[in-house]
């Protein structure tokens, strides 16, 4: 069983950054492929990033592609979502995930409990 739990979320204003983390205990992290969703109000959750056991792919949303980089430090086990360049169609609830495989392919299938991300304009 993997635990995960997220930080970093919290109030910007538009054009700002935000680093989300998301510490992972209970396997050996790096063989599962993490990957951030989120969750805005009254919509469905949606895939934002992903990145592969060994860090060495990384899958991101159209929309996020240049503004969010993700990324993992295994020896920590922790993955990261630097958000860049902040609009307010950003706030949502961002979950952290992890994959029950080396690449992430399908359903994740460990969640974290979500962190607050709200953008002002």
């Amino acid at each position: 069983q993997v635990q995960l739990v997220e930080s970093g979320g919290g109030l910007v204003q538009a054009g700002g950054s935000l680093r989300l983390s998301c510490a992972a205990s209970g396997g050996t992290f790096s063989n599962y492929a993490m990957g951030w969703f989120r969750q805005a109000p009254g919509k469905e959750r949606e895939f934002v990033a992903a990145i592969s056991g060994g860090a060495g792919m990384r899958w991101y949303a159209d929309s996020m592609k240049g503004r969010f980089t993700i990324s993992r430090d295994n020896a920590e086990n922790t993955v990261y979502l630097q958000m860049n360049s902040l609009k307010p169609e950003d706030t949502a609830v961002y979950y952290c995930a992890a994959y029950n495989r080396i690449v992430a392919s399908g359903t994740p299938a460990y969640w974290g409990q979500g962190t607050q991300v709200t953008v002002s304009s």
